[in-house]
C-alpha cells in the first residue's frame, strides 16, 4: 500500500540541518529487534542506525559496544536489496510470474556471492544455475525468434558475461531468458557436457546506508555473502573485532544506533501529501519510513548532505492530519452549488 502514496509537496519551511563535520555519537540498545524494527526505533529516538564513514568513527563504535558480554553482533544501518534482472527487459515477453522464475543449484548452496564477486548467473548441464563472477570465460545461451516461441542457441565461444551478451544482442535478440521449468529443460540440452553456460540473469549491488549516507568505508571481515533471501543487512562481529558480517535482515539482535551531539541549526517544514490511494494511512509507521527515505533520496539526489529528517509528532501522537476547508472556501462552494442549481 504504501508504494501508492504520491509525494506531492505544496509547502516547504526549512530543513532538519545538521553539519557532517560533528563527530557522531553511538548508542547501544540492548533489545532484540529485527534490521527494519532497529531503523524505526533508531530513527523515533535518535537519529538513525548507526552510519560510520572511517575507522576512527568505527573505533568509537567498538568502544561503545565493548561490554556486550555474551552477545556477539549488533546491527549497523548498512543494507543489501538483492534485486536480480533479466538482461531482456521487455515486459511484455514475460507472462506474470515469468520474470521471477529460478531454479538454483540449492544443493551447493547457490547463489552465494563468492568473494563478493558473483553478480552473473550460468547453467550446467544438469540445468542448476549459480552466480559466478562475471569476467570468468564460459559458453552462453542467446534468445531469438518470438515472445510465444522462443528460439534458443548455444554459442561455444567462450566468453565473459558483457561479450556474450553483446555478441547476442548484435547477432540475435539477447542473452537468453529462462522463464519457465520447461525452458529451462530445453536450455539445458544445449549446455556442453561437463560445462556451464551464461544466461540474462545478473544483478547489481545496492548497498546503501540507513541514512542515506554515500560513506564508502568498509569494514567486512569476508567480503558479503548472499544466499536466496532478498536482502541482507550488515552486522558489527564482536567475536572478530567487530568487522562486519552480512546476514538475513529478520534476525532479531541487539543494534547500535547513532546521533549528533548538537545541531548547527533545526528548522521545522510542513508538508502537503496527497495519497495516489486515499486509503493509504500516512500516519502508519511504514508508510512515514518510506515517505521520509523518499525525501531524504531527494536530497542526496541534489547533492545536499549533512541534513537529518524527522518527523514531528501533534500532541496527539500523529504526524499528519487532514486538512480542513476554511469557512471562507465552504461558504464558496455553496454559493457555486447554488449557482448550480
Amino acid at each position: 500500500m504504501k508504494e501508492k502514496v504520491l509525494l506531492g509537496i505544496f509547502f516547504l519551511s526549512g530543513w532538519h540541518t545538521f553539519s557532517t563535520c560533528l563527530p557522531r555519537q553511538y548508542h547501544y540498545v540492548a533489545e532484540p529487534k529485527n534490521w527494519t524494527e532497529a531503523q524505526s526505533y533508531c530513527r523515533e529516538k535518535y537519529t538513525d542506525l548507526a552510519t560510520i564513514d572511517n575507522m576512527e568513527e568505527m573505533n568509537h563504535l567498538i568502544n561503545t559496544v565493548k561490554e556486550l558480554g555474551s552477545v556477539g553482533s549488533v546491527w549497523i544501518g548498512l543494507r543489501d536489496v538483492i534485486d536480480w534482472r533479466w538482461s531482456f527487459s521487455d515486459a511484455s515477453y514475460y507472462p506474470e510470474g515469468g520474470a521471477d522464475y529460478r531454479n538454483w543449484n540449492i544443493d551447493f548452496n547457490q547463489p552465494d556471492n563468492y568473494r563478493g564477486r558473483q553478480f552473473c548467473v550460468n547453467i550446467r548441464d544438469n540445468g542448476g544455475w549459480s552466480d559466478h563472477d562475471c569476467n570468468t570465460n564460459y559458453p552462453f545461451i542467446c534468445y531469438n525468434g518470438t515472445t510465444m516461441d522462443p528460439q534458443f542457441v548455444v554459442i561455444n565461444d567462450r566468453m565473459n558475461w558483457s561479450s556474450a551478451q553483446r555478441y547476442c544482442k548484435e547477432n540475435f535478440i539477447d542473452l537468453a531468458s529462462v522463464r519457465s521449468q520447461t525452458e529451462n529443460q530445453e536450455i539445458q540440452k544445449l549446455v556442453p557436457q561437463g560445462d556451464w553456460a551464461w544466461i540474462g540473469l545478473y544483478r547489481e549491488p545496492q548497498s546503501r546506508w540507513s541514512d542515506g549516507s554515500d560513506s564508502s568505508f568498509t569494514y567486512w571481515d569476508d567480503p558479503p555473502y548472499y544466499s536466496l533471501s532478498n536482502e541482507m543487512c550488515a552486522v558489527a562481529n564482536k567475536r572478530n573485532s567487530f568487522k562486519w558480517r552480512a546476514i538475513p535482515c529478520h534476525y532479531r539482535l541487539y543494534f547500535v544506533c547513532y546521533s549528533f551531539p548538537v545541531p548547527i541549526s533545526k528548522q521545522v517544514f510542513k508538508l502537503k501529501i496527497q495519497p495516489e490511494d486515499s486509503s493509504v494511512d500516512l500516519n502508519d509507521p511504514a508508510v512515514k519510513a518510506d515517505i521520509l527515505q523518499k525525501l531524504q533520496d531527494r536530497l542526496k539526489d541534489q547533492g545536499v548532505t549533512g541534513v537529518v529528517l524527522k518527523w514531528r509528532e501533534q500532541p496527539d501522537g500523529k504526524v499528519f492530519h487532514k486538512e480542513e476547508k476554511s469557512p471562507d472556501e465552504k461558504e464558496k462552494r455553496k454559493w457555486q452549488e447554488k449557482r448550480e442549481l
